[in-house]
C-alpha cells in the first residue's frame, strides 16, 4: 500500500511549481490591465446617455407644451423628479424621473421670445470629459439635439 502511494507522488501528485502559479498571475493581470480600463470607460458613456436622454425628454416635453400652451413654462428638479410649471394659476407637470448624476444647467424661460426659440442644457459631471467641456446636451427648437450647451 505504502508503495502505490510513494510511486504516486513520485509521478505526477506533487501540485503546482511556483513558475506555474507566477505565470497565472502575470496573465491575470494583465487581462486586468486591459479591463478595468475599458469598464470605467463605460460608465462615462453610460452617463452621458443618462444625461442625452434626460435633454431629449426635456426638450420633447417643452415642444408639445409650446404646441398648446401660450404662458412660458419653469423647469425645475423637484424631488428627483423634473417638473414642469406654467399659467396662472401654477399647474405642476412631472415630466420624468431626472437620471443619477444630471445637472439642468440651462433653461431661461425669461430669454425666450415666442415658442419658437428655446433650448434647455443639462450635463452629467461624472461623463465624458470632451463633452463636459462642450457644456453637456441641449435641445432647441431651432436645432433640436445637440452635443453643446444651448448658445
Amino acid at each position: 500500500m505504502l508503495s502505490h502511494f510513494r510511486k504516486s507522488y513520485d509521478e505526477k501528485d506533487r501540485g503546482f511549481t511556483l513558475i506555474e502559479l507566477l505565470v497565472v498571475m502575470i496573465i491575470i493581470g494583465i487581462l486586468a490591465a486591459i479591463a478595468i480600463p475599458v469598464y470605467v470607460n463605460q460608465r462615462k458613456l453610460a452617463e452621458d446617455v443618462a444625461a442625452k436622454s434626460d435633454v431629449t425628454t426635456l426638450g420633447k416635453e417643452l415642444h408639445s407644451y409650446y404646441v398648446d400652451g401660450t404662458a412660458v413654462p419653469t423647469i425645475t428638479i423637484v424631488g428627483g423628479n423634473y417638473t414642469l410649471k406654467y399659467g396662472s394659476p401654477v399647474v405642476t407637470k412631472t415630466l420624468g424621473k431626472a437620471s443619477q448624476n444630471v445637472v439642468l444647467r440651462v433653461y431661461s424661460p425669461s430669454k425666450i421670445k415666442s415658442g419658437t426659440n428655446w433650448c434647455v442644457s443639462v450635463n452629467n459631471p461624472k461623463g465624458d470629459r470632451s463633452l463636459l467641456a462642450k457644456g453637456g446636451f441641449s435641445f432647441s427648437s431651432t436645432a433640436g439635439l445637440t452635443n453643446a450647451a444651448c448658445p
